[in-house]
């Protein structure tokens, strides 16, 4: 069995809360914040489990930036 270090991101939204794996880009969601890491770790768990050779990209000392944009 191997052991990865994963960067995960949770946040609300509406009336759920939303777990997103930085290094996979999967997400997935709840009805509480524990209830979504359960789902995004059977998630993840299902993505390494079906793929013979996962991308995983390294993602080190994630910052969150607040930012604007105007578009039209």
């Amino acid at each position: 069995m191997k052991l990865l270090d994963l960067n995960i991101v949770l946040w609300k939204e509406g009336k759920y809360h939303i777990a997103q794996c930085l290094n996979t880009n999967i997400s997935s969601f709840g009805k509480n914040k524990n209830e979504a890491l359960k789902n995004i770790h059977e998630a993840l768990e299902l993505y390494f489990e079906d793929n013979k050779k996962p991308e995983i990209a390294r993602v080190k000392n994630p910052e969150l930036i607040q930012s604007s944009l105007a578009y039209a």
